[in-house]
């Protein structure tokens, strides 16, 4: 309440990324009363744009108190690491008619094709994707994300004017020299037919620059 008075006091909105270590939608039943209280904190905070973001969409339904009339400032999201996850969680999350809806492709661990959710193509029975949110893996133990991937969502998502972030290569980047350190490894993408050059920097050495361009875009708010 204190925050959603300061943004109204401001006159600027502010975003909230709900439960980051969490699911507002996983099955538990002792989550029920914490998510009662949650649907009422987003109607009396309306100067504040909620992120909630679920691997479970298909809860979505007998867990959220709105059908078709959704609250302004509920911006709802799914994660999506690659095709298979987008085929199964994508129509549970576009059949909602929140003001925003959102993916988080991160970690991105393949080729994402959203050709049949988006531009000509689209379902008409679903809503539209908003934003697109991709990154690579983080850890000592990080899958790489290789450039192609996400190359493909960003080109995607400028061709049907979707606001896309770039948030992070993570621990593998793309490198240039190829050398005999056990942090330099090739990695092949078998639809390009070539070997891919990667390197174990670590998030915040790889940084979150592609193609020389930071993309920090956002949809528009409520």
């Amino acid at each position: 309440m204190k925050w959603n008075a300061e943004a109204k006091e401001q006159r600027q909105r502010k975003r909230v990324f709900c439960a980051s270590m969490a699911d507002v939608f996983e099955a538990r039943d002792e989550l029920s009363v914490w998510r009662e209280r949650l649907w009422q904190l987003i109607m009396k905070t309306d100067w504040l744009d909620w992120l909630l973001l679920t691997k479970r969409p298909q809860n979505i339904d007998l867990m959220a108190p709105w059908t078709d009339e959704w609250p302004q400032n509920v911006w709802l999201g799914t994660t999506i690491e690659d095709q298979t996850r987008a085929e199964e969680r994508l129509p549970s999350l576009l059949k909602h008619r929140a003001k925003t809806r959102f993916l988080s492709c991160e970690p991105l661990l393949g080729t994402v094709d959203l050709s049949q959710w988006i531009g000509n193509k689209r379902n008409s029975s679903l809503n539209p994707i908003d934003w697109v949110i991709a990154g690579g893996e983080s850890g000592p133990n990080a899958r790489p994300m290789l450039p192609r991937w996400v190359r493909t969502l960003r080109d995607q998502c400028r061709a049907e004017a979707i606001a896309f972030h770039f948030k992070q290569w993570g621990h593998w980047a793309p490198t240039q020299q190829l050398n005999h350190s056990s942090t330099v490894k090739e990695f092949w993408d078998d639809v390009a037919g070539e070997q891919i050059v990667m390197e174990a920097k670590g998030k915040k050495v790889s940084g979150r620059r592609l193609d020389g361009i930071t993309w920090d875009e956002l949809p528009t708010a409520a």
